[in-house]
């Protein structure tokens, strides 16, 4: 809709560094660039360092726990 209030505007997402993600998921840092540099998890550069969407985590665990299961 033009002129809306939200046109424009990104949804608000919550970024995670890649120790964060390590933390979260119990992996060393390597594993973490690992899949973002597969493509397996998702992530976003910012200058030298890659910023993963939190939301990216919680997919690729589902993605994974499915898998499993």
């Amino acid at each position: 809709m033009a002129g809306s209030p939200q046109e424009g505007r990104l949804p608000e997402v919550r970024f995670l560094t890649v120790a964060e993600v390590a933390t979260l998921m119990r992996v060393s840092k390597m594993t973490v660039y690992r899949l973002v540099h597969s493509g397996e998890l998702a992530a976003v550069r910012v200058g030298r360092s890659f910023r993963v969407p939190e939301h990216a985590v919680h997919e690729y665990l589902r993605g994974a726990f499915r898998e499993s299961a």
